[in-house]
């Protein structure tokens, strides 16, 4: 298996989904990719199966916030400071989907800890919550309002949001690693009244948490993908073959 590795930089919300979709319409049987980018503008990402009407279109407009959706479940994600994965695999019966899902869980935490310390006391999540209860409650359309099995979490709070989906013949698994604050501004995008937006910024405070909230310092995102990519490379025992960055 040849592993690539992509950092793209930055990009639009249709460029970066655009882009995943790309990698898997490529993907061969003896090629990988794992892909690090970032958004400009800053971008509200819906799942596959949710409506855009659960956003503000008109505010995000007016604000310069972009409005894509994603090619794999999960709800509203407002990406802003933070750096986004994904990993692109030819899909194979020697290793399930939830391997791949855990070890690529592993693989970030083991970046997070060669970036600070710290940040290796990040562990995965060992419960599956009842999605489709979560789905009926207000904070439903929050994607970083609940934490899936083998989801990454810090002190019991959620620093990394990913989704996983089969595509033809590659599993595309991407996710936010949250750096800064930015991302709980998603709830000045939906439409409940201002008791209930205050319930749900509330829940992200309490159910999410950043590196630089952990660290008390701005994160330095050169290096901190630099510490991802040897992390990954660390855990799935490779080298990434063929670079190209920015």
């Amino acid at each position: 298996m040849i592993w690539h590795l992509i950092d793209s930089g930055f990009g639009t919300g249709s460029f970066n989904m655009d882009f995943d979709l790309g990698l898997v319409q490529k993907v061969s049987p003896n090629d990988a990719y794992f892909r690090l980018y970032r958004w400009q503008p800053y971008c509200i990402s819906l799942g596959a199966n949710q409506n855009f009407s659960d956003i503000n279109l008109d505010k995000a407009k007016a604000d310069n916030i972009d409005v894509v959706k994603r090619p794999t479940g999960g709800r509203a994600i407002l990406h802003a400071e933070e750096i986004t994965y994904s990993v692109v695999l030819p899909y194979s019966h020697i290793i399930t989907a939830k391997e791949i899902y855990q070890k690529i869980s592993i693989a970030l935490i083991k970046g997070l800890e060669l970036y600070n310390p710290l940040l290796g006391k990040s562990e995965l999540e060992n419960l599956q919550p009842d999605f489709p209860k979560l789905l009926q409650q207000p904070s439903g359309v929050l994607c970083f309002g609940s934490t899936a099995k083998n989801e990454v979490k810090f002190g019991g709070k959620k620093i990394i949001g990913s989704a996983q989906r089969k595509l033809n013949n590659a599993i595309l698994q991407h996710g936010s690693i949250l750096c800064g604050t930015f991302h709980k501004y998603l709830v000045d995008y939906l439409f409940p009244d201002e008791i209930i937006k205050k319930k749900l910024a509330d829940e992200l405070s309490q159910k999410t948490i950043e590196i630089e909230t952990i660290l008390n310092e701005q994160v330095d995102y050169r290096h901190l993908k630099t510490c991802l990519i040897d992390g990954f490379e660390q855990v799935w025992q490779i080298e990434f073959d063929i670079v190209s960055t920015q």
